[in-house]
């Protein structure tokens, strides 16, 4: 068996190429030129292979050299990374987490500071969507989506059911006394053509062609709802802040259910520290929210 290779020789060999010369290598490893290459050559008679052609000014790599040097350098780089990630004796582990935008502003954006506090070693990153997400190209960890939860190359946890209902300012909503009081608005859509006549049949009336502007985010439709621009179909749970500072008023009470939203991972990734972490805590906290309200809200 191949004895194992020592790794003051691999670093010398990997600074050594970068640089092309022992001297600089030497000042960065922070050793004597002759140590650094001392350690080269006894890489070299290990390998039973010329890393180097000595020049009378520097070093050639040579073609055993050129293949040995991108696997040192991507593994030094990713120890280095992980190194970095210890601060005051505790792992700092990276967590990125695409989220639908609504959802990350109206749900997640307030409780993040209670995160912080209980898990201060996870630093999250955030990226935001409007629900088209590709996890695996994307680099994330785990994403937050608003379906049905049937994405077959995901696991997908329900987190909140989420319901829709008319939001529009308090001034409008004064001259809403029955939901048929509708046909004389401007009603904002978003890019679910469907979700108005689902509202309109829930209320017990017969759809008609609604002409509002279309809205590829909730969050900015209902923005625009807050702007007087028109009347919005969303979420209230989403929106609790502008309905409890009177931005926002929710005039029927009649709610129909799209979708929900979902934590989801994808199968073919084995669940880090980190993701296991966050996936306990969004679930506790989906559940204590459904406790006060009293249940779900499906």
């Amino acid at each position: 068996m191949r004895p194992r290779l020592p790794l003051n020789a691999l670093r010398a060999f990997e600074s050594s190429a970068r640089h092309l010369s022992f001297t600089r290598a030497a000042l960065e490893l922070n050793v004597t030129q002759a140590a650094v290459s001392q350690q080269v050559r006894s890489l070299e008679d290990r390998l039973g292979a010329t890393l180097f052609k000595r020049l009378p000014r520097g070093l050639a790599i040579t073609d055993e050299g050129r293949a040995l040097l991108p696997v040192l350098t991507d593994a030094f780089g990713r120890i280095e990374n992980v190194l970095k990630q210890f601060e005051g004796g505790h792992f700092h582990e990276v967590l990125t987490v695409g989220v639908v935008g609504t959802f990350a502003v109206g749900w997640l954006m307030p409780r993040l500071k209670r995160f912080r506090e209980q898990h201060p070693f996870v630093e999250l990153r955030l990226l935001t969507n409007n629900n088209l997400v590709d996890l695996a190209a994307e680099g994330l960890d785990v994403a937050i989506r608003f379906g049905d939860g049937v994405w077959p190359a995901t696991h997908n946890v329900l987190l909140l059911d989420a319901p829709l209902n008319v939001l529009c300012t308090p001034r409008i909503a004064k001259r809403l006394a029955v939901p048929s009081d509708l046909a004389r608005e401007i009603l904002l859509r978003s890019y679910r053509a469907d979700e108005w006549d689902k509202w309109f049949e829930a209320a017990g009336l017969e759809p008609w062609p609604v002409n509002g502007p279309v809205f590829d985010s909730s969050r900015l439709m209902v923005e625009a709802a807050v702007q007087s621009a028109g009347i919005a179909l969303a979420p209230p749970r989403m929106f609790v802040r502008e309905l409890q500072t009177g931005l926002l008023a929710c005039p029927f009470d009649t709610e129909v259910k799209t979708g929900s939203y979902w934590l989801t991972w994808l199968k073919s990734r084995r669940m880090s520290p980190a993701m296991q972490v966050f996936r306990n805590w969004i679930l506790d906290e989906a559940g204590n929210e459904a406790a006060y309200r009293g249940g779900d809200d499906s």
